[in-house]
């Protein structure tokens, strides 16, 4: 999809379906949830910027997306951004030992000290995937 084509209730929508399929519906009513000036200007300018614009440039698959923000996230310290896109990246497709291999990654690229605070972040993501995984049972 060319992001470039759509108008901002277009972009919004997309994002907002792209925000729900990576993120999770829970996640993202929970970051909407807070309703006050600052928040409903701010969602919505990041969920058509980040989600509606970014996310949907077919350019890139969806878990090169989340490559993309695990690599980012992890070098800025930024683990709670990391966790919540680790569940994202397994659910686009990448597996636990890729998201490890995004780990190691980050200690050559961003330092041992970003690689270590972000292994609880994948750990706790990798959990939550193989829990969902055996919930689901077989295919």
């Amino acid at each position: 999809m060319s992001a470039d084509t759509l108008p901002d209730q277009d972009l919004h929508d997309e994002g907002m379906k792209v925000r729900r399929e990576v993120l999770g519906s829970e996640y993202v009513d929970a970051a909407t949830s807070h309703v006050d000036d600052l928040t409903v200007e701010f969602q919505r300018f990041m969920t058509t910027y980040c989600w509606g614009e970014i996310w949907t440039d077919d350019r890139l698959a969806r878990a090169q997306h989340s490559l993309v923000v695990l690599g980012v996230t992890a070098a800025l310290g930024k683990t709670r951004e990391f966790e919540i896109h680790s569940r994202g990246a397994l659910r686009n497709g990448l597996t636990p030992e890729q998201l490890t291999a995004v780990v190691r990654q980050v200690a050559v690229y961003a330092g041992v000290p970003a690689a270590v605070s972000i292994l609880p972040s994948a750990r706790a993501a990798i959990a939550d995937h193989e829990r969902e995984v055996a919930d689901a049972g077989p295919a």
